[in-house]
């Protein structure tokens, strides 16, 4: 990996990619091994991710080698009225594992923030330029503001400490039993929970969809109204994690001669469950392999196929940001009673719209009582959650500390 400073980068680049996340850095690496001259340019190159990642084990790309998985959870839960048993392996991803299998030893890396990013020319904060025949833009998105928001607060627990509710080989992909001291009357939020391989487990109420989220010092409270009702205790100095993020970003048009946003920037966060790694580590490639064919990677990261899928998803995230708890079990309890193909086809396929249109059409058709599908679909309570008011920060209504 090579540093540059100064006014410009001399020989213009085959790829800059500008944001060195996850999917920007296996961007850049992936068209370093494919013979690329490559420019990247990132605040902070060097520093390693901060939010925990996690994916199906089968939607890695073949060429990320083993070393980029922490831990592996071969049949996750869920719960919903019941537990059901998902059969197919889960993983969290080391962040020390997955930076290091993506090394940027032959690109020339620049330590810097852009100013200004253009399809084929980069421009600083300090005034360096960075040239190249195509840049991809993969820095993430803004604030959500009232968009329809995955919201989580997180708190990491040792793995002994942790066992009455989540064990090693274990994971809760999202369980919704009455726990976490929220009213049936209000905005509903699950618990996500695995091992992290490092000794400890992730604690995680979630909400998704609602617009605008649900506030940490309101998801911090549940977490540990969940973590009392197994008898877990806390020190109450744990390492904590929290995510703020808009899941309803759209696929960008098509058309050559322009920025290539990618990752979470391009569309890639799935509008449902708040995913965006693993899916775009799978489509490096295929966007690199448009680069040196000189077509349009917009155009072959997006076709009908996938913008459709996106379509449907997003119909998915407008009824679930409007349904209250019950109704949400009742879902999720339709939902995982699909084949596995429909299964996969809302959780991570990305052009799969025959399966994942069955799939909608079926969670809502076995979903009971009949009038809950009502609010699906949008015909009843369709801003339900809106400008909900949760107050100030409150204690938990049983302790969660020692």
């Amino acid at each position: 990996m090579r540093s540059m400073s100064g006014r410009e980068v001399g020989r213009a680049a085959d790829v800059c990619v500008v944001g060195l996340g996850p999917t920007g850095r296996a961007l850049a690496h992936r068209a370093m091994a494919a013979g690329m001259r490559v420019v990247a340019v990132d605040p902070r190159p060097n520093r390693l991710w901060g939010p925990t990642y996690s994916c199906w084990v089968d939607e890695l790309p073949k060429w990320l080698g083993h070393s980029a998985i922490a831990s592996r959870i071969e049949a996750p839960a869920v719960w919903t009225t019941r537990e059901h048993r998902i059969p197919r392996p889960y993983c969290v991803l080391s962040k020390q594992g997955l930076f290091d299998a993506l090394p940027l030893d032959d690109a020339t890396v620049v330590t810097g923030r852009a100013r200004t990013v253009e399809a084929h020319r980069v421009e600083l904060a300090d005034g360096t330029e960075l040239r190249a025949a195509t840049v991809f833009d993969t820095r993430g998105q803004a604030a959500p503001g009232a968009r329809r928001t995955a919201s989580a607060h997180g708190i990491f627990v040792d793995e002994d400490v942790a066992a009455p509710l989540v064990t090693a080989g274990e994971g809760l992909l999202l369980d919704w039993r009455d726990e976490n001291g929220a009213g049936s009357d209000e905005p509903p939020s699950f618990l996500y929970s695995v091992p992290l391989g490092d000794g400890t487990v992730i604690f995680e109420e979630t909400s998704l969809g609602l617009r605008g989220g649900m506030p940490q010092h309101e998801l911090r409270r549940r977490t540990l109204n969940r973590l009392a009702a197994h008898g877990i205790r806390l020190r109450g100095d744990e390492r904590t994690e929290a995510a703020h993020y808009p899941l309803d970003a759209a696929p960008p048009e098509a058309g050559r001669g322009q920025v290539i946003p990618f990752g979470s920037r391009g569309g890639m966060m799935h509008p449902i469950t708040g995913y965006c790694v693993a899916d775009s580590l799978s489509l490096v490639d295929t966007a690199l392999a448009a680069v040196q064919a000189g077509t349009d990677p917009i155009e072959a990261l997006w076709p009908w196929q996938a913008r459709l899928v996106h379509w449907m998803r997003m119909r998915g995230v407008y009824g679930l940001g409007r349904l209250t708890t019950a109704q949400s079990m009742a879902m999720f309890d339709a939902f995982f009673t699909r084949p596995p193909r429909q299964q996969r086809a809302l959780l991570s396929a990305h052009a799969d719209y025959t399966a994942l249109g069955s799939a909608l059409f079926m969670t809502v058709a076995t979903t009971w009582p009949f009038h809950w599908r009502y609010d699906l679909v949008g015909w009843t309570n369709r801003n339900r959650w809106l400008g909900w008011d949760y107050g100030l920060p409150r204690l938990p209504e049983t302790s969660a500390r020692s």
